[in-house]
């Protein structure tokens, strides 16, 4: 799946996510990622699972199940950064970027497997 990819500098990441350290955000249809990892095809993997996962969902009910599942994880772990990493659609990513084809065999809602 090609999707239009905006490179970005550090400085414009760290001032959308002032409270968190991003490295790069897939708002569909965009992969935004910052000039160091913009190099990584991981990376650009990773993003490129969230925009499937977006696709999935119409777009809005992944960020409102995105936000969701955060809250819950916050309650659950009681930690911001693990919470983040247990979020589903975060596990399917950061499980297979490393893996260049995965999105040409992966099956719809996979996300729901790491619920």
């Amino acid at each position: 799946m090609k999707l239009p990819i905006l490179i970005v500098s550090d400085k414009f990441l760290k001032s959308i996510g002032s409270f968190m350290n991003i490295g790069g955000i897939s708002l569909f249809p965009f992969i935004i990622l910052n000039t160091r990892l913009s190099k990584i095809p991981a990376k650009i993997n990773h993003e490129t699972i969230h925009t499937k996962q977006q696709i999935e969902l119409l777009v809005i009910f992944f960020y409102l199940f995105y936000v969701l599942e955060y809250i819950c994880r916050i309650f659950q772990y009681r930690n911001a950064q693990i919470a983040y990493l247990n979020i589903s659609f975060e596990r399917e990513a950061y499980s297979n970027e490393t893996n260049l084809n995965y999105l040409s065999t992966r099956k719809w809602y996979s996300f729901l497997k790491y619920l």
